[in-house]
């Protein structure tokens, strides 16, 4: 046995060191670690230079050799620990790579005896397919084929549960005796694309599924194209809950497979499809305007400018310029295309890109419109709504969601600029609002949260809206327009009469300083057409 050296002045815990008077360690903890239950541990601190005595070596504290030793105890019992680990789990991965390779051996094969099956969508009912009743050992259940992907997927005992997914609903599928040994079942990812077949069951009492029903597999396929990443590259690795929102957007193709991105998408889809339905009740028809301008619409600040052929152009902030051309031949119309503003602002209410539902109706005075827009909102929630799947998804994202009540609360300008005054809540200044202000979004919010109702707020200052925007005949300072707020929500429409006069049209344009040359067509719809009816959308 020897004695172990241990300087804090010229020591190095390194295990190059020896230890020795002319190789010591830095530490007591490092130097036992390397070379524990020697002789003795001689130690000595840094000192000045003048200093003899303290450059003298003595043996090591007694207190402090005990929390060496007890340190120096547990790390050992971790070590062993860890090695045990080590084994257990390299029998395990020898075991399951044993059962891999047998599970390889297995080839399945569909049996012909059995029914052809019924290809359907995994939300598809219908008296085509009929549920075997859990209590019925000799019913049948209709035999299907279904395609989807692996959603989620969980093992009990000897049967492999599967939750699929194919856009239109989800599916839980059973998988058990050898279809669920095979290599591909014991692998299987979440993402992985599946075909299977089988009989379709009622879920036994106290289980729950989806519709209340499950897909009991006899056969299935997964060609090897279609199994998804697994290990360190498994969806489910890569995509989490718990991840920051940058990594999450920038995982974008991956994080629009969950459940709740994916039903935004699916909601947005039913609104869509709403709105067509809504504006073909109302006899509105639909029409495509383009999305390369030379005009603007909003605020030239805003537009997203590029090269056209070697002309100046312009990504659209609005079709309704164009939509009010096709007025005259075909009645009021609607379109649903994308607009594009170039604000740099990271508040929801201002988006680079976006979906714009616009229309344009003719012989309609201020009242019509809103009445219009009052019909509108309420009709497309109702249609959206009467999906009892989409309702579910609605309900999820947003638990507090109400269908809004009629009649809508309808409230000029000026006295909005009242009520914000009399509450006591202030513009983005911190002073009380005044006329002409542009009332900002945080104070629209509070004022139609304390309300409680939506909000028709009207009559807004010419000089805050569009030049297009028609004059209240009543009161010149301000225009025939309307926003629409809704509790918890804000803002959701915007609207307006139009200038039906040309005269009264072109000074407008030149007010804004906007070149009338680009605006020909727009303005020889009033001085061709001779309109004498207001727009609105």
């Amino acid at each position: 046995m020897a004695s172990i050296y241990i300087d804090e002045d010229i020591g190095r815990d390194e295990p190059t060191q020896l230890g020795t008077e002319a190789s010591p360690f830095k530490t007591l903890q490092f130097a036992y670690l390397q070379h524990p239950a020697q002789a003795q541990y001689l130690t000595r601190k840094s000192a000045s230079a003048d200093d003899e005595a303290a450059k003298e070596w003595k043996p090591a504290a007694k207190s402090a050799m005990k929390k060496v030793v007890n340190y120096y105890e547990q790390q050992k019992k971790k070590a062993s620990r860890e090695q045990e680990l080590a084994i257990r789990r390299k029998g395990e991965e020898d075991e399951r790579n044993k059962v891999l390779e047998e599970a390889k051996k297995i080839v399945l094969e569909e049996d012909a005896s059995l029914p052809k099956p019924v290809t359907i969508k995994l939300d598809e009912s219908g008296d085509h397919i009929k549920l075997r009743k859990t209590d019925d050992a000799k019913g049948k259940g209709t035999r299907v084929r279904v395609l989807g992907r692996v959603h989620r997927e969980r093992k009990q005992k000897d049967v492999l549960f599967v939750t699929l997914r194919d856009g239109y609903g989800f599916l839980q599928v059973v998988i058990s005796g050898k279809l669920a040994k095979t290599y591909e079942a014991l692998t299987l990812t979440r993402e992985t694309s599946m075909e299977i077949f089988g009989e379709m069951r009622e879920v036994p009492a106290g289980a729950r599924a989806p519709l209340n029903r499950e897909l009991h597999a006899d056969f299935y396929k997964i060609p090897k194209h279609w199994r998804a990443a697994g290990g360190d590259d498994a969806i489910t690795n890569r995509v989490q809950a718990s991840a920051e929102h940058a990594t999450l957007l920038d995982l974008r193709h991956l994080t629009l497979r969950g459940e709740t991105a994916s039903s935004v998408l699916l909601v947005r889809d039913a609104l869509e499809f709403a709105f067509n339905q809504a504006y073909h009740e109302a006899r509105i028809r639909k029409v495509s305007p383009p999305a390369l301008v030379q005009t603007q619409v909003e605020g030239g600040s805003t537009l997203f400018k590029f090269d056209y052929y070697g002309a100046d152009a312009f990504l659209t902030q609005s079709s309704q310029l164009y939509l009010e051309t096709c007025l005259p031949s075909m009645g009021s119309v609607y379109c649903i295309e994308k607009s594009f503003r170039a604000e740099k602002s990271l508040t929801r209410r201002h988006l680079s890109e976006f979906t714009h539902i616009e229309a344009e109706l003719d012989f309609i005075d201020f009242n019509d419109l809103l009445d219009h827009l009052e019909f509108l909102i309420c009709r497309v929630i109702e249609l959206t709504m009467a999906d009892p799947i989409i309702a579910e998804f609605i309900k999820k994202l947003n638990p507090e969601f109400q269908v809004p009540a009629r009649p809508f609360m309808r409230m000029k300008y000026s006295d909005a600029i009242q009520w914000l005054i009399d509450h006591e809540i202030p513009n983005e200044e911190g002073e009380p609002h005044n006329f002409g202000d542009d009332i900002a979004e945080a104070a629209e919010r509070r004022m139609t949260d304390i309300i409680n109702k939506p909000i028709f707020l009207t009559h807004f200052p010419a000089h805050i809206k569009a030049f297009y925007m028609k004059k209240d005949p009543q009161d010149s300072r301000v225009t025939e327009s309307v926003d629409c707020l809704m509790p918890g929500v804000g803002e959701i429409v915007g609207g307006s009469m139009r200038i039906d006069d040309y005269d009264e049209l072109l000074a407008a344009c030149k007010r804004e300083g906007l070149d009338p040359e680009p605006y020909y067509w727009y303005l020889d719809q009033r001085k061709y057409v001779q309109f004498h009816y207001p727009f609105a959308d």
